[in-house]
């Protein structure tokens, strides 16, 4: 069984802040220990702060390997300039370069299957460019994972999504890849296709 960490908690607000905000309640943990604690508890202090520097460790190493803002740009104008086989080619590339076993799917309301480690996902992709996506594709792609018995779905999307749509993709097992998440699996996009048209 996989643990997962509540949304709300502590340590998860912290995951998803700046690495320093942990880094100052880690320092703050032990200047306040080693003001107020008797001499022989000192000690105490580091320990109790551990926590905190461990997770401003981990959060430290995402958003260094996160991409920059200049890179999601960049690879969200790229994507909307692309033709739907050349999207289809570089997705599914990018999507087995992550791991996962791809294959195209002609369910209504998603693309391709995806599977890893036992677990099958469904994605849409179609509309990627759609300005403005609402709740209608997202009831579709839930649609087609309970006929195809899939755990979970994902749908791109390089445009805003409504905050109903939102809502309804966190109740319905459906993950949103846009800007930050498409940069990150297909990392250079935009200059690997500007060197192929130099």
């Amino acid at each position: 069984m996989k643990l997962k960490m509540a949304e709300n908690s502590l340590f998860a607000i912290l995951l998803r802040s700046s690495w320093w905000i942990s880094v100052a309640i880690a320092a703050g943990i032990v200047v306040v220990a080693g003001a107020l604690l008797p001499t022989d508890y000192r000690i105490f202090g580091p320990f109790t702060a551990l926590p905190f520097a461990v997770i401003a460790a981990v959060a430290g190493w995402r958003q260094f390997k996160a991409p920059s803002p200049a890179r999601i740009e960049q690879t969200v104008e790229t994507l909307r300039t692309l033709t739907w086989p050349i999207l289809c080619e570089e997705l599914e590339a990018a999507l087995r370069r992550d791991g996962w076993v791809v294959a195209p799917v002609k369910t209504p309301g998603a693309d391709f299957a995806l599977s890893r480690g036992g677990r099958r996902s469904l994605l849409a992709c179609k509309r990627w460019k759609v300005a403005r996506t609402g709740v209608e594709p997202l009831r579709e792609l839930r649609a087609a994972m309970d006929a195809d018995d899939a755990h979970t779905g994902i749908y791109v999307s390089v445009g805003e999504v409504t905050d109903k749509a939102r809502q309804y993709a966190a109740a319905n097992e459906i993950s949103l890849m846009q800007g930050p998440a498409l940069a990150a699996l297909m990392p250079g996009l935009g200059r690997q296709r500007a060197s192929r048209g130099s």
